[in-house]
């Protein structure tokens, strides 16, 4: 294709959508990765430090949608101590310095400011997305410049988000111009809204079809703003509770009812059961439900809701739905291709209300499921064997026992043949996460079978470093490889350290692992930081002293210059 102009091959190589792909044809020859350089305005950024913003907008002259990520995935987790990094204001200021005309910016994980929405919101007049995932460091303030300042807004989506909403009037700075938006997703907000100004920004945006609410956001309110969008698709509720006499439900319902196009539902952070019966006429169109942060809806009540959604391909549910109720959702939700059910108390440890049990119908019932997170109680070998037996499209297998270490408590062994019989038997699982008695026996079958797994979380599991090199040296595609509290050491650290060059990132935390084998991977690679979290604030470590965490990560630009006392790259 040398001899097509370059004009040809642009138009060739904007129907490669992956980033994978993209980056593939830009390593063929010269002209292609001088074509793709100027064409691609779409990219991706697995971790904020493994470039530098100055030589991601030299490669990418003509960005126009980044999506960046920060702290890593355990600091979901709070592994990750505060005021670690992860700061999008150099990236932002970079992006206004070098003139790009920047359209969409997707943030996970990042320390997010005010003053850097503030500067995102004058400085590209274009901006029409903006979506942060448990992100922190700014507060209502910073929606308010958002609001304000950006004429062409599309997408402002909030998920998960540590905010200071203290004012409750940001929505109120939307200017009566605009009429833009499609999704606005607040539901983690937990401040006051300002009703009116919500009502009459969703009155004039007829494009809208996604629309999620926070608690603040009362039933009487709801009902207005259904009536004035019956076009959404994606609704998410506020506070499904109020003292309703008949005639206003019967309202409610009805107008409710018009709502056609709805396929997704979510919210219900508060809600009176007596309440529910008016979405029910929508619930045979929905395709995706999340009851994820409904405490409030209970046993009967919950299994009658999703008795009216025969069509759902996605649910995330609370475990106090219990095995029966998860047969049947298998019996009505045949359909159903994705499935989280988390735990109703995070700390009632081993008292979760689920077993092996809802795991096997679900899997009996519906055949399609590809992709699971689910919080048990106990688990067999015998369960996890049928389940991989009835459900082999997992590309997602994620499973965690509230009593990490628990083995199977039938035959008192580890699940290492139950997550064996995953692993052979799904043959597309990119990523896992393992929880129960685990042997190096089961690190064994991941790197024998896993062959197209991306991210691994380890915890609690293994017996020596011959668990860790068995995944090391069999699975080929692993790029995210996360470890705690496991007897992993040295040897595993360091018998194989060429795979690092291929992997994004490697993180370590109540190892085995001490400061010398640290340093030695540090020398061996230089073009990998190396870096050592230290939250006991100790001044000095032996060379042999475990260290309490370490991650490690690709990167073109060495050590960060942004990195707090607690962190030492080597």
């Amino acid at each position: 294709m040398n001899y097509f102009p370059d004009e040809v091959l642009d138009h060739v190589f904007d129907f490669l959508t992956s980033h994978r792909d993209r980056n593939a044809v830009s390593v063929v020859c010269k002209s292609w990765h001088r074509v793709e350089r100027f064409s691609r305005e779409r990219v991706f950024i697995g971790n904020c430090y493994a470039i530098s913003p100055e030589r991601l907008i030299e490669r990418f002259p003509r960005l126009r949608s980044l999506t960046l990520k920060g702290k890593p995935h355990f600091a979901d987790f709070n592994l990750v101590p505060h005021g670690w990094g992860g700061f999008v204001y150099p990236w932002i200021e970079s992006m206004v310095k070098s003139g790009l005309n920047l359209e969409e910016l997707r943030l996970k994980r990042m320390v997010v400011s005010d003053e850097s929405l503030e500067l995102l919101s004058r400085s590209f007049v274009n901006f029409k997305s903006l979506v942060l995932v448990s992100c922190e460091g700014f507060t209502t303030d910073g929606l308010a410049a958002i609001a304000s300042n950006c004429r062409f807004l599309r997408e402002l989506d909030l998920q998960e988000n540590e905010v200071d909403d203290h004012r409750g009037q940001w929505l109120s700075r939307f200017p009566d111009s605009c009429t833009s938006l499609v999704s606005l997703n607040f539901a983690c907000l937990k401040g006051e809204v300002n009703l009116p100004a919500l009502e009459r920004l969703v009155a004039r945006c007829h494009n809208l079809r996604s629309l999620r609410l926070n608690h603040a956001v009362p039933l009487a309110t709801l009902q207005k703003i259904v009536a004035q969008a019956p076009q959404l698709v994606d609704l998410g509720t506020g506070a499904f509770v109020h003292d309703l006499d008949t005639e206003t439900r019967y309202i409610l319902k009805s107008v409710i009812t018009k709502c056609t196009s709805i396929r997704s539902l979510s919210g219900f952070l508060e809600v009176a059961p007596r309440c529910l019966p008016a979405i029910y006429p929508i619930c045979s169109n929905l395709t995706s439900l999340n009851l994820s942060y409904a405490p409030g809806i209970h046993g009967s009540e919950l299994i009658k809701l999703i008795g009216h959604c025969s069509k759902l391909q996605r649910l995330w549910i609370l475990d106090c739905i219990g095995d029966q109720g998860l047969g049947v959702v298998a019996s009505i939700c045949r359909e159903l291709q994705e499935l989280r059910v988390f735990p109703s108390d995070l700390h009632g440890v081993g008292h979760a209300a689920v077993t092996e049990e809802g795991l096997v119908a679900i899997s009996a019932g519906c055949p399609n499921l590809h992709s699971l997170l689910y919080f048990c109680q106990q688990m067999t070998n015998a369960a996890l064997i049928t389940v991989a037996k009835n459900c082999p499209n997992f590309t997602r297998f994620r499973l965690c026992i509230l009593n990490p270490t628990r083995p199977d408590p039938v035959t008192m062994q580890p699940l290492d043949e139950g997550f064996g019989a995953v692993v052979q038997s799904c043959k597309g699982l990119k990523r896992l996460s393992l929880s129960g008695l685990l042997t190096d026996q089961v690190f064994l079958y991941i790197g024998m079978y896993a062959e197209q797994l991306e991210m691994l979380s380890i915890a609690f599991a293994g017996d020596s470093d011959k668990g860790m090199l068995y995944v090391l040296n069999g699975c080929k595609k692993l790029r995210k490889l996360e470890i705690r509290d496991s007897p992993f050491g040295n040897v595993g650290l360091l018998t194989d350290v060429g795979k690092y060059e291929t992997m994004r990132s490697l993180w370590m935390s109540s190892c085995e692992v001490t400061l010398g084998g640290c340093k030695m991977l540090a020398k061996t690679m230089p073009r990998l930081n190396v870096e050592i979290i230290n939250e006991s604030g100790r001044a000095t470590l032996d060379d042999r002293q475990k260290v309490e965490k370490m991650y490690l990560y690709r990167t073109l630009d060495g050590p960060r210059s942004d990195a707090p006392d607690f962190v030492c790259t080597l």
